[in-house]
């Protein structure tokens, strides 16, 4: 399940009042996640979180629920 944290990172980065996040959600599916706000996005929740991604990690994430799991790891980490 995607954290309220999280969906209020992602909505203040792309400037969006409200969007139903699901664990399903592609970035595509994400009204303004284009390939430059998903830089944005991923550096918005690193800094949020005090977490850093490696870039093969951010490669793999497929959706909202992957994007949630790989920050649950990183906190776990630390």
């Amino acid at each position: 399940m995607v954290s309220d944290r999280l969906k209020k990172i992602i909505l203040d980065e792309l400037k969006l009042d409200s969007f139903e996040f699901h664990d399903e959600t592609t970035a595509n599916q994400v009204p303004g996640w284009d390939s430059f706000n998903h830089i944005n996005v991923i550096m918005a929740v690193e800094k949020n979180y005090n977490i850093r991604f490696k870039g093969i990690e951010v490669l793999k994430v497929k959706n909202m629920g992957e994007l949630q799991k790989l920050v649950d790891s990183k906190l776990q980490q630390n």
